[in-house]
């Protein structure tokens, strides 16, 4: 019995098994298995029609870490490098090898760039990003966001004092910046 200082029972032999459950052990034997000719290799029976797949063209140059002699025969990627989040990834695969702290936080901060070249360019659309509501903060006054903390003993009360700073931030220094330019214009016009 579980938990208790009984003596648990001893395993059932094979036999025992096999007798309780029917087609026990079935697999046991490698000659009854049918994956086990498949499993030995045979020269003839590759079922490979060639010996280096074709290659995927290439539509522009590619990231390839400094490790590899060349990329894999078909890749993909889902964020092309364009911009100046492109240059900094280029710089990244050219420069550092997979290896090194530099390579990947050089990628970590063309994300970032490239999240920032993502919101400029929204500015240029009928519908520009809403950092209001697209951060979620006014689920805090609508789905009882300020009482889930309060007296709740959550591990993630401590930094958000910090959050609104985080996210409303890069927003308010990019708008200081643009009505400082603004002004800067404006007198020299």
């Amino acid at each position: 019995m579980t938990y208790t200082s009984d003596k648990p029972p001893l395993a059932e032999s094979t036999d025992q098994l096999r007798a309780r459950i029917p087609g026990w052990g079935a697999d046991l034997d490698p000659k009854d298995r049918p994956s086990v000719p498949k499993l030995r290799w045979q020269e003839d029976r590759t079922g490979a029609h060639w010996d280096f797949p074709d290659r995927q063209p290439e539509k522009w140059p590619r990231e390839r870490s400094i490790e590899h002699k060349f990329l894999p025969p078909v890749f993909g990627t889902s964020c092309p490098p364009k911009g100046v989040s492109g240059v900094i990834r280029r710089f990244a695969y050219r420069k550092y090898s997979e290896g090194r702290a530099a390579h990947w936080l050089l990628l970590l901060a063309a994300d970032r760039v490239d999240a920032w070249e993502s919101h400029l360019r929204s500015f240029l659309t009928a519908r520009p990003d809403n950092p209001i509501t697209e951060t979620g903060v006014l689920s805090e006054f609508s789905r009882h966001g300020f009482s889930s903390r309060i007296g709740q003993k959550r591990s993630d009360v401590k930094h958000q004092v910090l959050d609104p700073v985080i996210v409303a931030g890069p927003w308010v220094l990019a708008v200081a910046i643009t009505v400082t330019l603004a002004r800067k214009l404006t007198h020299r016009s």
